[in-house]
């Protein structure tokens, strides 16, 4: 299986549009080839490619800032001697300036396969600025690890954001290739766009979107491993909770826990509401201590989501409604309990985080009212996920 970078590296003819290019480069510290050279490295070397700036998403080029909200500063490669300017710091879209240092821009970015992973609102904004000022983007495709499975509600109109680019539901299952075909299409950007797709990919093979002979390197500091993939159209959810989201452990977006929950309870009550919806997962009850960020030095008790081992079932696998059914738990057992955060999240001020990462407050709603089943949420999500799988079909490369 070879990467698109890996595609453009060996073969001259697929470069070859480039010549007399100037080129621009979209990546982070997974941005890296089978032999984990850094894609900037690697194109610098090619002796044909004609590097004039660089990019950094959020968490920056060298996924140095740890949490989310901390931006990025600009500034010079030391090595390669070329611009880097930062797409999480002083702007999320690319400036006039910017955009005047190049004429292709190759985005070569490991995504996670989830709505709110900000690379792919970031590919949007260079899509969109690419057509403002006749500039050509290339992606440099790479796998999807969350596969192709499709769950949660499409984001609502006047619900968009950093954390929301468009109307896809939270587990989209496209590459970021086939998602800015989607993109191009759905916004009708007048834009030059090709992707370099993958050979040999299969998302239904051995590792269900990740290939199994493959290093994992983080795509951001808190995506450690392909269960947080797996896991994290869910559990990113508890960002716009008060409960810890492993943040300052070793399993960050794999758990969910807090010093004045009882998990073995909490267990017991998803399992009493839903036992349908944990499907394909393992559920551990565990104990963790922050080092940092929510609950920081307080022992949690907590609930560890094992999307892995013998007992993971791909395609039965949803991740967003466990979560949902964690967060419906503790309100069951809890009925007081002080659950959401309420601050400016991603910069969307007026609004719950929870109701701006889910795209609309309809799953917040359905957390809050003690009638509310199972079924209930059903009927909303499920829709959603069947329009968005015949609508996703003309855009599928693999």
């Amino acid at each position: 299986m070879k990467l698109g970078i890996e595609r453009l590296l060996a073969d001259p003819a697929l470069r070859a549009p480039l010549a007399g290019k100037r080129v621009a480069l979209v990546a982070h510290p997974a941005s890296v080839t089978r032999d984990l050279t850094h894609s900037l490295d690697a194109l610098a070397a090619t002796g044909d490619v004609k590097l004039t700036a660089a990019f950094g998403p959020q968490h920056g080029l060298r996924g140095d800032k740890q949490d989310n909200m901390i931006e990025s500063p600009d500034f010079i490669d030391p090595v390669h001697e070329i611009p880097v300017f930062s797409l999480y710091g002083e702007v999320r879209r690319p400036t006039g300036q910017s955009m005047s240092t190049f004429d292709t821009v190759l985005i070569d970015l490991q995504d996670v396969g989830c709505r709110i992973y900000t690379f792919i609102t970031t590919l949007l904004y260079m899509l969109e600025a690419a057509a403002e000022h006749g500039k050509a983007v290339w992606v440099l495709d790479r796998p999807n690890p969350a596969g192709r499975p499709v769950e949660g509600t499409t984001l609502v109109a006047g619900w968009e954001s950093f954390v929301g680019a468009g109307p896809i539901p939270m587990r989209h299952g496209l590459t970021l290739g086939e998602l800015g075909q989607w993109f191009v299409d759905h916004f009708k950007l007048d834009v030059d766009y090709r992707v370099i797709a993958m050979e040999g990919y299969d998302p239904d093979g051995a590792g269900f979107g990740w290939p199994t002979d493959r290093i994992w390197v983080n795509p951001s500091p808190n995506a450690p491993n392909v269960n947080m993939a797996r896991c994290y159209a869910g559990t990113v959810m508890l960002e716009g909770a008060t409960l810890s989201e492993g943040r300052g452990t070793t399993r960050p977006l794999e758990l969910f826990g807090a010093p004045d929950i009882e998990a073995r309870a909490v267990i017991a009550e998803m399992q009493r509401i839903a036992p349908r919806w944990l499907a394909g997962c393992t559920l551990r009850d565990i104990w963790f201590e922050p080092t940092f960020h929510k609950h920081v030095g307080k022992l949690c008790s907590g609930v560890h989501i094992h999307a892995e081992g013998d007992a993971y079932d791909h395609q039965a696998f949803k991740p967003w409604r466990v979560q949902a059914l964690g967060l419906k738990a503790i309100r069951s057992l809890f009925p007081e309990y002080d659950l959401w955060r309420d601050f400016p999240y991603e910069y969307a001020f007026g609004k719950l985080p929870i109701d701006v990462i889910n795209g609309g407050p309809s799953l917040r709603e359905w957390v809050d009212d003690a009638g509310a089943e199972p079924g209930d949420l059903d009927a909303i999500a499920t829709p959603d996920e069947e329009a968005w799988m015949e609508e996703r079909k003309p855009f599928l490369l693999y």
